[in-house]
């Protein structure tokens, strides 16, 4: 069974959608952040769960 994969701005799943990205944290570089292509364009926030870094 496939993991889902949620955006850590809105939940929705980027199973299968254009334009979502995953990376590290850019201030602990421990946890993975998902953005989906929305967020990405609207420029939602999203927080790291292990340092509380927010980003645009």
């Amino acid at each position: 069974m496939e993991k889902h994969i949620n955006c850590s701005s809105c939940n929705m799943s980027i199973t299968n959608l254009v334009g979502s990205v995953r990376f590290k944290c850019p201030k602990c570089g421990k946890q993975e952040l998902v953005r989906c292509a929305h967020c990405r364009k609207i420029a939602a926030q999203y927080a790291c769960p292990e340092c509380e870094y927010v980003g645009p």
